[in-house]
Formats: C-alpha cells, structure tokens, sequence
C-alpha cells in the first residue's frame, strides 16, 4: 500500500500536458498544406476541461504570432477568442488583455470579432440546467464574480481603444446587434442596459447614439405593455396573495384575531407581475440614476453636464417620443432631467411651445406638444405658479388667435383632424385649471385669476365659432374621462341632440404626465410628479 504522503501524488503538475508542436510550426506547417497539427490545436483549444496552464501557455505563444494571424486563420482566432478567460484567474485574464492588445493593433481585420466578444458578456452568464432529455437556459443572476467580468470588460474596451482610436465607431453597429430582445429576462435587459450606459463615460463620442438606442427599444417595450394590461397583471397578482395570505391565516393562525386586510396590506411585491412591465420598469430605473450620476457629483449640481445630457436627451424625444403614440412611461425621462433646474424645464416648455406653433410641422406633432405642455404644467411640482400663469396666457391668447383667423377662413366648421393642435391647447387649458386651480386661486392671485378663469372658459370657446361652442363640453367630459371624474359630468346627449364626431385616438389617450403603475419608476417620478386631487372651484 503506498504512504499517504507520497509527494508525487500530492503535489500538481508542472507542466501542462500538451500535444503537437510551438503554434509558430503548427502555422507553418498549415501553410504548406499539413493539417494535421493545426487540427490537433483548435481540438485543445476547444477542450471545456483547459487548465488555466495550458491557457496561459497558449496565449503567449499567440501573442508572439501575431503577425502571422492572418484572415487565413479566422477559424483559430475566433475558437481562442471564445476561451473561458473571464472567470480564470487573474494571470489569466492579465495575459489574455496582453493578446488581445497585440492582436488588434497587429490585425486590425480582427477587432470586430473582438468587439463582438466582449459585448457578448455584457449580460449575466447562461447556465444549462439537464432535466432527462430537457435542456433549460437561462441566465445565472446569482453570479457573485459578474460584476468583476462587467468592470474587465470595459476595461477591455479601453485598452482596444488605445490601440485603435476608432473602435468606438465599429462598437456603434454591434452594440445595436447584440442588444437583447424585447421578451429576454428583465434582469438581462437591466444589465445590457447598465454596461451600454457604462460606456458613454468614457466612449461619449457614441453617447447620444447610445442613449437613442436604449429608448428606442425601451418605447417598444412600452407600447406592447399598456397600463390597462400592467395594471390587470397587478391585480390579479395581488388578488392571488391575498388569496395565499387568506390560505395561510386559516391554516396557521387559526387563533389569532388579526385584520387579514391589515396584513396583506403589508405585503410589499419585489418585481412587477407582467415580466414585459418588469423589464421597462427596471430599464427606466437605471436611466434615472445614470441622469442623476451624471448632473450630480458629491451632492453638487453640475449645471454643464446637465445642459450637455439635456441636449441629447431632448433630441432623442423630438426624433422617438414626441412622435410615439401610446407611450405611457418613456417620457419620464425628460421629465426627470427638467426637475433638477427651473431653467431646464422653461427651456422645455418653451421647445413644445414653438412645437404648438410652428404650422410647418405636421399636426400630430403639433397636437402632442401641447398635450405634453399642458400635462408638464399641470404635474411637475418644479414649476412654480408664475411660470404655469405665464404659459397659460400664451396658450389662451394663441387659442384666441386661432379663432379670429378661422373666423375668417373656409374651413371655420368642425374638422378634428384639422383643427386638433386648437382642440389640443384647449384640452391642456382645461387640464392645468383643472390640476392647478387651487394654487392659482390662493393668496393674491385670487383675484386677478377669477375673471381670468370665465375668460378661458367662456370667451374662448362659447363665445367663439358655432363648432367650438357645439363641441365645448364634448371636450371638457373628454377630459373628465381621463381624470376618473365623470360622475358628475352629464353626457353629450343631454347637451345637444347631434352626436359629436369620431374624436382621433390621440384625444382618447391619457395625458403624458400621468401617474406610472411602474414600481421603481413611480418611485423616481413621486418627489417631482403631482398627483390629482378633487377639490371643488371656490
């Protein structure tokens, strides 16, 4: 029997076992038309079993063949390039960076494969579970080593960068292409979503194009998920845990007089029922802090940086959100960047209002700008009393003349379609008076503003063209509707014996501003988003 201690036994190998010669030879030999080593290599590389040992190995012999790594080896470069080095060791991961550097900057033809590779790791790791003759993937999100891989690879792409200053414009198409789709697992979009905001630290050449591509696909995402269907999915969730709640209260404090509805109340869910709503909410929650991160350092407002990001963030609402039907939670972002600084949201205000004005765009942009205005004026608590009396006589005024040149023209009968950027800034009057009627009647303004609130209403509208006066109420109970309030409202028949027209589905849609059924969103949105509370005109 041999001794317990023997050293052989004990101690690991010196040398990793390895077949064939120096990848110098093999490289050679293959292009004299022998094969057989070169065969023999891409079968060692492929081995799921490599030791870190024979890694390293490889890799310097690699890295001084570089030269010689033409487009003819393409096959051998990728089978190296899908090595297991992230989760080795970190003389591992120094010597692979090492050929990584030399590859690049020697065969450039080499740096997409590159790219494509360390983009690939940008989402958690996918785990094969075995189940008989059934295979499940899915992503590992318990991976404690994951957010060590995310920080090497964009350490990674900063070392490719310095070898080729153009990597940033060939990351651009791939960053599109491995952006994963809309139906993958939440915690997948969330993490995509981080590393791509990662890189516009230090690549922001592409930041703009970056930040339009996470809201392009974060609007498709919204548009899919209705808050009719975020809300249902919510409460049938909640029904089944009171249900739950309900099952274990019989079955286990049968002698407790405990307030069931009390307790269940208590309950907090982590994640949104709908896995599409989960995906959003968690995408937007990392928005919002990146855009916090960025306008704020050490507590400190960094007014440049904030103009800067507002900037790109505004373009991307003109070319994506503005035109967007049916988007309920996107927008927040925009709204987020204006509740940091007064100035950031007038500039806003005043952006949609050249919008409303300007006849030169089409008038469902037109039509949007001023929902969008009058949805930011009535809800945004940064924007103080003054500024939303402001507004609102730039709207009443421009409401006016709008009727005096219609009075005039061929088309003074009612035409939705063509009159809805008119019908849309009487819709947003009617919806800052509605939300703001409170503030606008305390204190000294008290008394300038009553006269001011007849005028808007009466004078405007009843007092206008024949078509206004018919459809007045038909858009005040329109509004109604979407503020639940409608109790009180009467019908349109009881009105006005004609049944007014087919409203486009734009004035159906809900206001911009409208509270979020999203969890984390609704968390972000609360300290700068007002909600609305019924309270009689005085």
């Amino acid at each position: 029997m041999m001794p317990e201690n023997n050293e052989f036994l004990n101690s690991p190998p010196r040398k990793s076992v390895r077949f064939g010669g120096k990848v110098t030879e093999v490289l050679s030999k293959y292009s004299q038309g022998n094969k057989d080593d070169f065969e023999l290599l891409k079968h060692q590389l492929s081995d799921p079993d490599i030791k870190d040992g024979q890694i390293i190995n490889w890799l310097r012999e690699f890295r001084i063949s570089v030269t010689y790594l033409t487009i003819d080896y393409e096959q051998l470069v990728n089978i190296v390039l899908k090595l297991p080095w992230l989760n080795r060791s970190k003389e591992v991961v120094e010597e692979y960076l090492a050929f990584l550097g030399n590859l690049v900057s020697a065969q450039t033809v080499y740096l997409r494969p590159c790219l494509h590779m360390i983009v690939s790791n940008f989402v958690p790791a996918r785990v094969v579970i075995s189940e008989g003759d059934v295979h499940i993937s899915d992503s590992e999100d318990e991976d404690d080593d994951m957010v060590a891989r995310f920080n090497t690879c964009h350490r990674t792409l900063q070392m490719i960068a310095q070898y080729v200053p153009s990597a940033p414009r060939f990351l651009m198409p791939i960053l599109v292409d491995k952006f994963p789709y809309i139906k993958k697992s939440p915690r997948v979009m969330e993490c995509y979503v981080h590393n791509l905001l990662r890189i516009t630290v230090y690549f922001p050449v592409i930041r703009l194009e970056i930040l339009e591509l996470i809201i392009e696909k974060l609007l498709k995402i919204d548009v899919n998920a209705s808050r009719h269907d975020i809300e249902d999915a919510e409460e049938n969730a909640w029904a089944a845990t009171k249900d739950i709640g309900a099952a274990e209260e019989a079955l286990f404090n049968m002698d407790e007089d405990e307030d069931l509805q009390q307790k269940s109340a208590n309950i907090v869910r982590e994640t949104m029922a709908l896995p599409a709503a989960e995906s959003l909410d968690l995408g937007l929650s990392v928005l919002f802090l990146y855009i916090k991160d960025i306008c704020f350092q050490n507590g400190s407002f960094q007014l440049n940086k904030a103009k800067d990001l507002y900037k790109d963030l505004l373009a991307i609402f003109d070319k994506l959100i503005l035109p967007t039907h049916a988007s309920c939670h996107v927008q927040f972002i925009i709204f987020y960047i204006c509740s940091f600084k007064l100035g950031l949201a007038e500039a806003f205000l005043e952006h949609l209002w050249k919008k409303l004005q300007n006849p030169n765009n089409a008038p469902i942009i037109r039509q949007t700008a001023a929902s969008y205005m009058g949805s930011f004026l009535a809800r945004a608590k940064s924007i103080p009393v003054v500024t939303v009396k402001a507004c609102l006589d730039l709207l009443v005024n421009w409401i006016h003349g709008y009727i005096d040149n219609q009075d005039a023209g061929s088309r003074a009968f009612c035409d939705i379609t063509f009159h809805g950027p008119f019908y849309a800034a009487c819709q947003s009057v009617f919806y800052i008076l509605i939300f703001r009627h409170k503030q606008l009647l305390e204190g000294n303004l008290r008394k300038g503003l009553c006269p001011f609130i007849t005028y808007v209403f009466y004078q405007t509208l009843a007092e206008g063209p024949g078509f206004t006066r018919v459809y007045f109420i038909y858009f005040i109970y329109s509004l109604c509707v979407l503020l639940k309030d409608i109790d009180s409202i009467p019908h349109d028949s009881e009105l006005h014996s004609e049944p007014p027209p087919t409203v486009p589905r734009h004035f159906k849609m809900g206001p911009p501003q409208q509270p979020t059924p999203l969890t984390l969103t609704f968390t972000a949105a609360l300290p700068f988003s007002s909600a609305f509370h019924s309270t009689p005109l005085p």
